[in-house]
């Protein structure tokens, strides 16, 4: 039997990993692909910035591949899944709040005590995900970038300003409810009012317009857009 192909996903934190793992693992045909998910923002990194990004993220791949005796040539792809935290919005809707000391988020706002760092980190994460998702190859893997909005937890659970012990339980109450239903999870990345589902670079171009980079919007159907098709077609059937 052929040797199975590596899908190497990089998602934010350990709740991303524990929400979406499972369910990565079971799109992908588990005879042909085996899914290997890191955890880590490397679009606000320090010293990490627009012109290192993509060889920031090809070390990762590499590094992986190097620790377990891996080569190029038995990885299929790579998926990188970000937050947006607001990046793309204008500087003035970053308001100064002096008791937020850990920024909150609204569908309107960040009110944060350090307004000057938010903005600062908008401007990295900006720059860094405008250089990623113009990449098409990376260590001439296809790659392709994919949003939750404003973060994983607002896009999946509907929640805001989540704490990390709500991140934990909500994402194993996520994983739960779909890892025996994919073509629920399907149907709800890709089908829901969240979801939008133009052309890749269209996509992208909406979430940087505006307050959307604030608002509950996921371009991730796209990445799935095949397996889609496929749930869809599979339920006319059934009809």
């Amino acid at each position: 039997m052929a040797k199975r192909k590596i899908v190497f996903v990089i998602v934010e934190g350990p709740s991303d990993d524990e929400a979406l793992g499972i369910l990565f693992s079971k799109i992908y045909d588990k005879n042909s692909v085996y899914v290997h998910i890191m955890h880590g923002d490397i679009t606000t990194q320090s010293g990490v910035n627009s012109s290192n990004i993509v060889s920031k993220v090809g070390n990762c791949v590499k590094q992986y591949a190097t620790q377990n005796h891996y080569k190029f040539s038995d990885f299929k792809e790579i998926i990188h899944i970000v937050d947006m935290d607001g990046a793309y919005i204008p500087d003035s809707a970053v308001v100064y709040d002096s008791v937020a000391a850990k920024p909150i988020y609204s569908t309107t706002e960040i009110r944060s005590a350090n307004p000057t760092g938010i903005l600062n980190r908008n401007k990295i994460k900006r720059e860094n995900i405008d250089r990623l998702k113009s990449t098409g190859l990376i260590w001439k893997l296809p790659y392709g970038i994919y949003y939750m909005s404003c973060n994983l937890d607002h896009l999946l659970y509907g929640k805001l300003n989540s704490s990390d012990e709500e991140k934990e339980d909500d994402a194993y109450a996520f994983a739960k409810k779909y890892r025996n239903d994919i073509p629920g999870f399907l149907e709800y990345i890709g089908e829901s009012d969240f979801s939008v589902n133009s052309e890749y670079k269209e996509s992208w171009k909406y979430i940087t317009e505006g307050l959307h980079s604030l608002e509950r919007h996921t371009n991730l159907g796209v990445c799935f857009q095949d397996s889609i098709a496929v749930n869809f077609h599979n339920k006319v059937q059934l009809k």
